[in-house]
């Protein structure tokens, strides 16, 4: 099993920033990618970026050019840096990987990011 803990969420400001954290714990072996994802109130949960373990990133258009994912392997943390915040972008937004043995997919408890106008 692996364990994500998501911090520093809170309230920001629109053109402001916001940066997010996700450290993962337990069996970490069991994961070489991890994300994050993004639900507001009344919509699905939505991906927002991705890193594998060689740092490579993919990002929703919606978020690209101002969020930046990035992590450190030595700490098995992975943050996501937001920055030009829009009010869009408020949401729960979720820490997750999947497991590389199985088809389960691991899931932080979320963190509540408001941005306000």
């Amino acid at each position: 099993q692996v364990q994500l803990v998501e911090s520093g969420g809170g309230l920001g400001q629109a053109g402001g920033s916001l940066r997010l954290s996700c450290a993962a714990s337990g069996s970490i072996f069991r994961i070489n990618t991890m994300g994050w994802y993004r639900q507001a109130p009344g919509k699905q949960r939505e991906w927002v970026a991705t890193i594998t373990k060689v740092g490579r990133t993919n990002y929703a258009d919606s978020v690209k050019g101002r969020f930046a994912i990035s992590s450190d392997n030595a700490k098995n943390t992975v943050y996501l840096q937001m920055n030009s915040l829009q009010p869009e972008d408020t949401a729960v937004y979720y820490c997750s990987a999947p497991d590389i043995w199985s088809s389960a997919r691991y899931w932080g408890q979320g963190t509540q990011v408001t941005v306000s106008s």
